[in-house]
């Protein structure tokens, strides 16, 4: 019976692969200062206070701090019921910030500072990598020479080699996923969060925050043809 003849490129798919564990870049706390009080003006006068309280300190780490943001801001009535109607009890004040660090010996000496305001809750950090860190490169490079390293040795196993390269294609490209910011699976830490002075001792030493390994994984799809090979 006759078999059909070797196509004079025949094509070869391969998948490269990398994976990189590196120490991450940034660090990210989350910051929110509270107030309460009967009145709303003086309620909303102490919440001021300790927000540029924790901005005024959180600025004093200079260049470790490579960027402070101020999220929502809110300030709210407590209602109690009184007889068969409401009445305010109290307002709620609270203004969430974030800071970002590339410093982490600072990290762990701001963060208990922090804690140690009054009505202030800290929580992180939350570790990650740049979105333009070298590292992505680095990732997607290895992961194209696997590709080709996995070809050449499938084509040195029929006894020929590589002509073309007919295709290299970032897997998700067709469909891609929406990026993962803090929080997502490269980024996500252990975290903690502080009440304020009440739960610290007076002079609390820094705390020992340590970094938590960032994991890059990069993959490629490859399309090469062979000369062809003669098979027996």
């Amino acid at each position: 019976m006759d078999t059909a003849p070797t196509p004079d490129a025949p094509r070869l798919a391969v998948r490269g692969e990398a994976h990189l564990e590196v120490d991450p870049e940034i660090a990210r706390i989350s910051i929110t200062v509270s107030a309460r009080g009967t009145d709303r003006r003086d309620a909303l006068t102490d919440l001021t206070r300790r927000n540029t309280a924790a901005l005024d300190l959180i600025k004093t780490y200079g260049d470790a701090v490579e960027k402070l943001e101020t999220g929502t801001f809110s300030i709210s009535p407590e209602l109690t019921r009184h007889g068969r109607g409401e009445r305010i009890r109290a307002y709620h004040g609270r203004v969430h910030l974030t800071a970002e660090l590339t410093d982490f010996t600072a990290l762990g000496e701001l963060t208990t500072r922090l804690a140690d305001l009054d009505l202030t809750r800290v929580e992180g950090p939350w570790w990650a990598l740049r979105p333009d860190s070298p590292t992505h490169r680095d990732a997607r490079q290895q992961a194209v020479r696997e590709a080709v390293q996995r070809a050449r040795e499938y084509a040195e196993a029929l006894g020929t080699g590589l002509a073309a390269l007919v295709e290299l294609a970032d897997i998700g490209a067709d469909n891609p996923t929406p990026a993962y910011g803090y929080g997502g699976p490269a980024g996500a830490m252990r975290s903690a969060a502080y009440g304020g002075a009440a739960d610290l001792a007076e002079d609390a030493a820094p705390l020992d925050l340590e970094p938590q390994r960032q994991h890059v994984y990069a993959q490629v799809n490859a399309r090469f043809t062979m000369q062809p090979p003669e098979l027996r």
